[in-house]
């Protein structure tokens, strides 16, 4: 008996029914490593926040390390009232949403027509738009010809210069010529043009890769405030990073600020009287949480898209 049920959990492991030893070891460590890499990167983002929502006292004694304590979002409410804050949280959403739709929409596009044969000079193009991704005028030519060009003190310098990204180019032809060519030939043979085949038959299939370019276009607008720097002199289109990079250098004059606009009921409070720790820490969560909630939405096609689009076929 005892020889033939070894041979049954032999078989079972051979068909890969009933999982080894060997392997649940190998599991539990491997869950056991990524628990700890998930932990070491949600830590910081949790950090954060309960020194937000804790007593700022505490919190400059260094006496929250864990769970908050003497809750309250009275910090919120008062950097919120930071002048110029409100208006850039709003040109940092308006250039994530239009940057992400123009050069999602832009690279699609142009992915999909350097896979056609017919184009004219396609392999140019393309080398052309590959040479890009390895040399570069530099940043003085740049932003010459930005200003030339009128974008200084524009919204739309956030928006058009990226219009077409050739990392993005690349991935949605890799994609592309990954599809089995009858769905477009049948299409093609039903009297659509390229356009047509375009948004009809191939966008609804690149939805993972689209999913993974927005992604990427997203998280790079909504954390680029170097442009901001260069090109908005004036201050007309300051985006949130680049004021949480101001406000980070000049925190200790800026929680100084909030505390005059505070009223004396708020100042009697040391709990919720603003430090310049407290600013910094508050104004971090401000510009960092909006961009997490993207994740959620587009996390299912990431993976997909990243290992279909980069890898032909």
């Amino acid at each position: 008996m005892t020889v033939i049920s070894n041979k049954k959990k032999a078989k079972l492991n051979a068909q890969g029914m009933e999982p080894s030893r060997g392997d649940i070891a190998f599991n539990i460590i491997n869950y056991t490593i990524f628990a700890l890499i998930t932990l070491a990167c949600v830590f910081p983002f949790y950090y954060l926040f309960i020194n937000t929502i804790s007593s700022n006292e505490l919190v400059r004694l260094g006496q929250i390390q864990l769970y908050p304590r003497e809750i309250h979002f009275q910090n919120y409410v008062e950097v919120l009232k930071i002048p110029g804050i409100v208006d850039a949280l709003f040109v940092s959403i308006a250039r994530t949403v239009l940057g992400t739709l123009w050069t999602v929409g832009g690279s699609a596009i142009l992915g999909y027509l350097v896979t056609k044969q017919e184009m004219w000079l396609r392999k140019v193009w393309y080398r052309l738009i590959v040479i890009t991704m390895y040399f570069s005028a530099g940043l003085i030519p740049w932003y010459m010809n930005l200003r030339m060009l009128g974008f200084l003190d524009n919204f739309w310098v956030y928006v058009i210069p990226g219009l077409v990204s050739p990392y993005n180019v690349i991935l949605v032809k890799t994609f592309i010529e990954g599809l089995p060519p009858a769905l477009e030939e049948s299409a093609t043979l039903d009297g659509a043009g390229y356009m047509r085949v375009f948004f009809s038959v191939i966008m609804p299939l690149i939805t993972p890769i689209l999913a993974t370019l927005c992604i990427f276009s997203a998280v790079g607008q909504w954390n680029a405030f170097t442009d901001t720097m260069m090109l908005m002199p004036s201050g007309k289109y300051y985006t949130l990073q680049f004021l949480l990079y101001k406000y980070q250098n000049e925190a200790s004059s800026l929680a100084a600020l909030v505390r005059n606009t505070q009223d004396a009921s708020s100042l009697a409070n040391v709990a919720t009287k603003q430090t310049a720790l407290s600013v910094r820490m508050t104004v971090a969560m401000v510009a960092t949480f909006p961009i997490l909630l993207v994740y959620p939405f587009f996390q299912r096609y990431f993976v997909k898209g990243i290992m279909i689009g980069a890898v032909k076929g």
